[in-house]
């Protein structure tokens, strides 16, 4: 039986998802809490980037 393409079939590489989940759990620790804030400011920037263009659009 294919098990190709479920979400709860096991991973092929469990060695690799291991490696994965390692590498990101370093990077937070790297990173910490000013990378959610770097990604909280940039996800504010589109916002307000596409207000401007939706306001700017309704104006002209």
């Amino acid at each position: 039986m294919d098990d190709h393409g479920k979400p709860f079939s096991s991973p092929a590489d469990p060695h690799g998802a291991k490696a994965n989940f390692d590498t990101n759990e370093k990077k937070l620790h790297s990173h910490g809490v000013s990378g959610l804030w770097r990604q909280i400011t940039n996800l504010l920037i589109l916002v307000g980037v596409i207000a401007a263009i939706i306001l700017l659009s309704r104006i002209f």
